[in-house]
């Protein structure tokens, strides 16, 4: 056996020459997985600290109400409204007022959807039709909704259609803004891609503009829903003998506070409900975009 030595100064170990051939097998130390700041997660159920805030506001409001910070004829506490949401229940005024309010939503939200993208997708494809389009639209989309209530009850009367006429009004504005706006956003560089590949007008229509326009146009649909609501409060509190905003008047004449919560916190739910159809569509039909979910 011969020992080979390395010489002074060298940073080389000895390594000793083993019969069979075989090089002296050095231990490597133990490695541990490094794990991304973004991919860790806490402990506590996303769902539970999502209802944190909600559940805190609750108990502090009914603190206020028993310690009599917050009196009934201010601000009714949880448990009192609680109590009478279960009788509007009961007896079937609450179901009946959602929905007739659901479906005042459902078509004015339907007119403005046809109305909005319609305009935004002449404006967007064509120049004429932008020259021709967006200039009224921009200047009609200045003016309030709210003050051309007196308006459409001279043109319509005081039944559904003036009710349905404010919602389709508030609806069109931004869904027409957003898929505008998704249509000229798409990348040119794809538009010449697409044309390279011999794709005709229609199928760059098809297949490049309208999936790039997507995004911006479920974005405006989210807004869309919220101004919804928002013109079914106004459209429902003039000359209207039912829905939620109906039981909103006649609680405010008989200065109850409790049905008046009930009824915001039904309109909240409904709102909250639609975002989340919304989101359910968004993941659904925007799988191939990958984006920032948060850290």
């Amino acid at each position: 056996m011969s020992i080979s030595h390395a010489p002074p100064g060298s940073l080389e170990p000895d390594i000793s020459e083993i019969p069979g051939g075989d090089s002296p097998k050095v231990a490597s130390p133990d490695l541990e997985p490094i794990v991304p700041t973004s991919s860790r997660r806490t402990r506590v159920p996303r769902w539970l600290r999502r209802t944190t805030g909600p559940v805190l506001l609750l108990i502090l409001w009914q603190l206020l109400s028993v310690t009599g910070v917050l009196t009934s004829g201010v601000l009714a506490s949880p448990g009192r409204i609680a109590q009478v949401a279960g009788d509007m229940i009961a007896d079937g005024s609450l179901p009946s007022a959602m929905g007739t309010s659901l479906q005042r939503v459902a078509a004015g939200l339907a007119l403005g959807t046809l109305v909005g993208t319609g305009l935004a997708l002449v404006s967007g494809l064509f120049r004429i039709g932008e020259d021709i389009v967006d200039a009224p639209v921009q200047m009609l989309r200045t003016v309030p909704f709210v003050g051309l209530i007196p308006l459409f009850i001279i043109w319509f009367g005081i039944g559904e259609a003036p009710k349905t006429a404010i919602i389709t009004l508030g609806v069109t504005f931004p869904l027409y803004l957003n898929v505008y706006a998704g249509i000229r956003g798409v990348d040119a560089q794809l538009i010449e891609a697409g044309e390279s590949l011999g794709l005709s007008r229609w199928g760059l229509v098809r297949h490049v503009v309208l999936p790039g326009a997507l995004p911006g146009a479920l974005t405006g649909l989210r807004y869309s829903l919220g101004i919804a609501w928002l013109a079914l409060v106004f459209a429902e509190q003039v000359n209207a003998d039912s829905g939620i905003g109906f039981l909103m008047v006649q609680a405010r004449d008989f200065l109850r506070t409790d049905v008046i919560v009930v009824c915001l916190i039904v309109y909240a739910f409904l709102g909250l409900l639609a975002d989340f159809i919304v989101r359910t569509l968004e993941r659904l039909l925007l799988q191939w975009r990958p984006t920032f979910t948060g850290r």
